[in-house]
């Protein structure tokens, strides 16, 4: 690979996880948009030299961006974004073609369409697949082949990349005037115990990238990304910049590690004294289950004990996380931790998000969370970027 950086955008940027991912990648961005101010900042801080715009897309001329950023139609090299998800998500308590959040990837495509990039890259939720029996998948693509790109989609497992958490993503991808080349997806790293609870067919083909036999057995544990971290009481905040626990004992937490000053973000939330009760009878790997009755919640006393089996979790030290939400609340999951008698800092969720720790979240503690849980894991937009880097660079 040669050393000059490619150039791109990144559309809906939330915090920077894609873009700090993909920047790992060899991608500089010079421009993101980002709607909500404190998203904003988080990105602008940790990204100091693109130019970042707090502003509705649909207010952007798309066209005066690219001239006041010096680039001529067809010479950027990506535009990346993920159109808010909530509209798409499996998850989300309606889902219908009225909800506007479903139709700001056709401000995506405005930019595409002003910048003619190389490649492009928009990612969403595994519910985009089902969406609309699929119409609303396909749409984004028939769109993408009218402005001359090549297009495909996967759902990339986030833990078979070295991300120890259970996470999905979908991902689309394109390229400029051509089919887009096989193995343009990156080959998972790792197996890892997951399991789809979503649709992952389209066109009657699966699109779920798994991992070949030959992909390492042992993936990235609970422990492995925050084993290293200062341990903590329910509602401590102690110094701002911490140090570390013990000396990095994985790769996992030396690559963390990698131009920090000490542990940022690392506060605990206090939890409620019946939490703190509630938390007692719960071994790792336990859950609401092991709760006496009279101690949980009344709307959970009569539930059946197959249900909800997530909530109020104690990690497993050596699995996966559940799936970090922009709340780390035990009430709506697995978010105990391991060994101490709390619930997740902000740190710990980034860590099992693949955040290094040099990148810090600006805002309350809610706001935190909420950029956490929102981001793109940093891993797996480092492992898309650098197969999409390795076709651009075929091309030069």
């Amino acid at each position: 690979m040669n050393s000059e950086r490619l150039k791109m955008i990144d559309l809906f940027s939330g915090a920077g996880g894609l873009s700090e991912g993909l920047s790992e990648a060899g991608f500089h961005s010079l421009f993101a948009s980002e709607i909500v101010p404190v998203y904003a900042q988080t990105y602008k801080k940790n990204h100091p030299h693109t130019n970042v715009f707090t502003a509705d897309i649909r207010t952007l001329d798309a066209n005066k961006v690219r001239t006041t950023l010096g680039i001529k139609r067809g010479e950027l090299d990506l535009i990346a974004g993920g159109p808010p998800c909530q509209g798409f998500s499996i998850n989300a308590p309606v889902r219908t073609t009225l909800d506007e959040r479903n139709h700001l990837f056709k401000e995506y495509l405005r930019f595409v369409d002003a910048f003619a990039p190389r490649a492009v890259l928009i990612e969403n939720v595994p519910g985009l697949v089902s969406f609309e029996h699929g119409a609303t998948l396909h749409a984004i693509l028939d769109a993408l082949a009218e402005l001359g790109y090549g297009a495909d989609v996967r759902i990339l497992g986030a833990p078979y990349y070295g991300v120890p958490q259970m996470r999905w993503r979908t991902i689309i991808l394109g390229v400029r005037g051509r089919a887009l080349p096989a193995g343009a997806y990156p080959e998972p790293i790792y197996h890892a115990p997951i399991r789809a609870n979503f649709t992952s067919t389209f066109d009657g083909q699966s699109i779920i990238k798994e991992p070949s036999p030959e992909a390492n057995a042992n993936f990235v544990t609970v422990y492995e990304a925050i084993g290293d971290l200062p341990p903590l009481v329910s509602g401590e905040q102690g110094e701002a910049i911490k140090e570390y626990r013990c000396d990095a004992f994985c790769d996992y937490q030396r690559r963390s590690r990698l131009g920090s000053v000490g542990v940022m973000n690392h506060e605990a939330p206090r939890l409620s004294p019946i939490n703190l009760k509630r938390l007692e009878y719960i071994q790792p790997g336990g859950n609401w289950t092991d709760i006496p009755d009279e101690l949980l919640p009344k709307g959970m006393q009569k539930a059946r004990k197959s249900d909800h089996t997530k909530r109020y979790g104690r990690v497993l030290p050596d699995g996966l996380a559940s799936t970090i939400l922009t709340k780390c609340d035990p009430h709506w999951g697995a978010f105990f931790h391991y060994e101490q008698n709390r619930s997740f800092t902000v740190r710990e969720a980034a860590r099992l998000q693949s955040f290094p720790d040099h990148f810090v979240f600006t805002g309350n503690l809610a706001e935190q969370f909420a950029q956490v849980g929102n981001a793109v894991p940093p891993l797996l937009a480092q492992a898309v970027g650098l197969s999409l880097r390795s076709i651009l660079e075929m091309e030069d």
